[in-house]
């Protein structure tokens, strides 16, 4: 019955800090149906063994079940709890009364257990510290651990997320390249059209312009021939007049010639 008790305990260790007082360290063992506590200030030391008749009556007194009780119980002893009044006063013939409040369905309710002096102080004291050093060594190899496992664990992620960003850069690379191949090849469709367009509004263009000096040299050579008509027909019109005056004197002398004969 006892190895079996011995075999499911738990430890906890409180750093219990009351105003006013010096810090304590409530040191807790923690059975099914049963616990055992011990306090210290660094110099005096005083035990509390709950039986587990006492754990029944009290469990009983607040309607609760033992493994409800001992785990609320160990709740508030193993981590000082916040908005939590502890006390550990006097009890009379140097027995110390441990002390603390906690709500329950809206009611503030205290639980308070009596603690006895220690016969050894010096060797409970001793246990307490050999206690806190054994965990703390204890939490320093599973720190070390944790943090091994950890860095591993962070190792791991950080290869996948290397592969993963390598696996991007490529495919981003081939998907670049395709996409600037597709560009390309439109780019160069796009600039082929653009020279056929050119060409042909060049050829336009020439072919315009061939017209429009055609045009023009007939309108030249037209203007050209009729100014050559005018002045010809300028020339005649001279030549008409010059004749005509040469007529007129000649019938006026012959009219003069008719006269004298008669």
């Amino acid at each position: 019955m006892e190895s079996s008790s011995t075999a499911t305990a738990r430890h906890t260790c409180l750093k219990l800090e009351i105003p006013s007082t010096d810090p304590l360290f409530v040191k807790g063992t923690w059975f099914d149906t049963h616990f055992h506590l011990s306090v210290t200030d660094g110099l005096r030391a005083w035990l509390c063994n709950a039986t587990e008749e006492e754990v029944q009556e009290r469990a009983a007194q607040w309607d609760q079940p033992v493994a409800e009780y001992i785990e609320l119980a160990e709740r508030y002893l193993g981590f000082q709890q916040p908005g939590t009044v502890y006390r550990f006063v006097d009890a009379g013939d140097d027995h110390k009364r441990l002390s603390w409040t906690f709500e329950r369905e809206g009611t503030k309710l205290e639980w308070r257990w009596k603690f006895q002096p220690s016969y050894d102080s010096r060797k409970i004291t001793a246990g307490i510290l050999d206690f806190l050093m054994d965990a703390n060594i204890n939490l320093s190899v599973e720190e070390v651990v944790r943090k091994t496992q950890s860095f591993e664990k962070l190792k791991l992620e950080a290869e996948k997320c290397l592969e993963q960003s390598e696996r991007f850069t490529n495919e981003k690379m081939e998907f670049e390249s395709e996409i600037y191949a597709k560009f390309l090849g439109v780019l160069n469709s796009k600039k082929a059209k653009l020279r056929e367009l050119r060409d042909q509004l060049s050829k336009q263009e020439i072919a315009g312009k061939a017209s429009v000096d055609e045009e023009e040299s007939t309108d030249k050579t037209e203007s050209y021939h009729s100014g050559s008509n005018a002045e010809e027909s300028e020339e005649e019109a001279e030549k008409n007049i010059t004749s005509s005056s040469k007529d007129i004197p000649a019938g006026r002398d012959r009219g003069r010639k008719r006269a004298t004969r008669k």
